[in-house]
């Protein structure tokens, strides 16, 4: 095998091989991203599902402590009236630590995913 004189000799004569490689790189990252996006995805489908159960129990919890606080203080009004204000109060409590809550355990899962992905996808290239 006769050396390369200068670069762009080596250049020149592993034109393809460098296109090659540069093709499959760009399709391992491009497949790296997919499986990212799509894991994330299924995260924020679970967690829909899992807000509009959520949704579901607060409305019918809530319509127990009505009916509950309407028996002890023998009005409608007033029961499902402190019930709305318990709500009210949840409401302003999820509100002022929505990012301690929910915000930031959702960016953290989802930068955690990523990194592990990107680990698993390293040890895979590594095996090669």
């Amino acid at each position: 095998m006769n050396q390369p004189d200068n670069l762009g000799d080596f250049f020149r004569e592993n034109k393809e091989l460098l296109k090659v490689y540069v093709e499959t790189k760009s399709e391992i990252f491009r497949l790296q991203a997919i499986r990212i996006f799509s894991k994330s995805m299924g995260l924020l489908a679970w967690m829909v599902i899992a807000a509009f159960i959520a949704f579901l129990i607060l409305i019918f919890a809530g319509m127990c402590l009505g009916f509950w606080l309407s028996e002890l203080t023998q009005s409608y009004v007033k029961g499902f009236g402190l019930t709305t204000i318990i709500l009210i109060i949840l409401f302003v409590a999820i509100a002022v630590f929505r990012e301690k809550l929910f915000v930031n355990p959702i960016i953290r899962s989802i930068i955690i995913r990523a990194r592990e992905e990107v680990k698993v996808s390293k040890s895979d290239n590594d095996e090669d």
